[in-house]
């Protein structure tokens, strides 16, 4: 073991307790590695040994420093892999459901990200939010502006985040100040592809808003661009709400479901990002499967725009990838912690019971398996990039008083997702660098 750490690099060590997963608790068993009494290993922004303190101090490199953090809970940043940056101004809008609110709100509001300047400004609050609430990685939701994929980038870029975002496509169904075309669609984004695509920690996602508010002509090149850019991601929504199901049965006639019009165009692949899916059925969660399309599950946009509840049971008879996310501004707050607790309640009125080891599990291996990240991001592997969390149980009365009476880690962890937020993440790191510190 003497051999593991040889004095190269940048070393920096954190003891706390550690938590990360080798794989979905609901599979697969011993899928949770806890260590009470934890050690954390940083080189160089990187991963280089996670395990237990007794075990591993001993082989520090003389000189390491070694930041304290016991009493608290060390663990990957989480990953939300469906937000709408452009959105955070209008979070918590009242509205009847998803298609006014789109029209009353969110259009709009993304008017003013013509603007690079608004853009850039809105990017600098939405990542000191995500990071706040201990979010190191998103999907995220541009406008259909280069300017502010542009501006997105750009700050992210300066904090060193492992993020991706992309331009929206839309050439129909939407307002004249926020329609491109076909063709501009798919050029601007080919364009954005080469300048930002693995530039450092960001990647690009071709971004059909949802299949409404595209032609058949757009996500034909949509789907051309993501074969053309196989290692690009793909996001978009579907099935969120029954109105917008019965808008696309009567657009795609011919399609056998809304999953099928996307199917059709070669859209469904590893990398693929479908928001929502709370309206399929069974042949569209076996093609999810076979294809590896992933699901993001947007729990507190569900409830708030009264779409529906996803169905945990039904997508994991399929094995679907599955990661949660926050979905702002339709959802109502960025913190994971609080969109564990809104899963929660919508698996078990849908009959399923999620372990509090699941949620975490989704908030952050779950989420860069979906993304086809694994290793990279989502746990504490040997090489992994070192973006993590401090969680600290006694962030409020109420937590500190419930956590001191906790006899299981599942138990301190089920705690923690209904009782915590954003108060709950005393620091978050990035690549080994600190991007949040709560201020006591």
């Amino acid at each position: 073991m003497a051999s593991i750490i040889t004095p190269t690099g940048t070393f920096q060590a954190y003891r706390a307790s550690l938590l990360h997963f080798s794989d979905d608790p609901a599979f697969a068993t011993n899928a949770c590695w806890w260590h009470e009494d934890g050690l954390l290993i940083v080189n160089d922004g990187k991963v280089h040994l996670a395990g237990d303190f007794s075990q591993l101090i001993a082989f520090l490199p003389q000189g390491t420093p070694l930041h304290d953090y016991r009493g608290k809970i060390i663990m990957p940043g989480f990953i939300d892999t469906h937000v709408h940056y452009p959105q955070t101004d209008m979070i918590a809008s009242p509205a009847p459901g998803l298609l006014p609110w789109l029209e009353k709100y969110t259009f709009p509001t993304e008017r003013k990200f013509a603007d690079p300047e608004h853009a850039a400004n809105v990017a600098s609050f939405f990542l000191d939010e995500l990071t706040r609430c201990g979010t190191t990685t998103a999907m995220v939701y541009c406008t259909v502006h280069p300017q502010s994929v542009d501006a997105f980038f750009t700050e992210s870029e300066k904090r060193n985040l492992r993020m991706v975002a992309g331009k929206v496509l839309m050439d129909r169904n939407c307002p004249d100040f926020l329609q491109d075309t076909a063709e501009s669609g798919a050029r601007e984004s080919e364009a954005l592809i080469k300048k930002w695509h693995k530039r450092g920690r960001q990647l690009y996602a071709i971004t059909p808003r949802f299949a409404p508010t595209s032609t058949e002509a757009q996500l034909e090149l949509a789907g051309a661009l993501a074969k053309a850019y196989p290692d690009t991601y793909l996001q978009t929504h579907v099935a969120e709400n029954t109105d917008e199901v019965a808008w696309v049965k009567s657009l795609f006639p011919n399609a056998r479901s809304y999953m099928d019009v996307y199917d059709h165009f070669g859209m469904m692949r590893p990398r693929s990002m479908y928001a929502h899916c709370i309206w399929l059925d069974d042949t569209d969660r076996a093609r999810m499967g076979e294809t590896q399309s992933a699901i993001s599950i947007c729990p507190t946009s569900n409830l708030f725009l009264g779409s529906g509840l996803f169905d945990f049971e039904r997508a994991d008879a399929k094995r679907v990838p599955l990661s949660l996310a926050t979905d702002v501004g339709g959802g109502t707050s960025f913190s994971m912690l609080q969109t564990m607790n809104e899963a929660y309640k919508v698996a078990r009125m849908g009959g399923t019971y999620l372990q509090a080891m699941r949620m975490f599990y989704l908030a952050t291996l779950g989420g860069a398996r979906a993304m086809q990240l694994e290793g990279t991001i989502g746990n504490f592997v040997p090489g992994a990039e070192a973006d993590f969390i401090v969680l600290d149980p006694k962030a409020t009365p109420l937590l500190a008083r419930r956590t001191e009476r906790t006899d299981s880690v599942e138990e301190l962890l089920f705690a923690i997702a209904m009782l915590g937020d954003d108060r709950s993440i005393s620091a978050t790191y990035a690549a080994g660098k600190v991007v949040h510190q709560r201020q006591d």
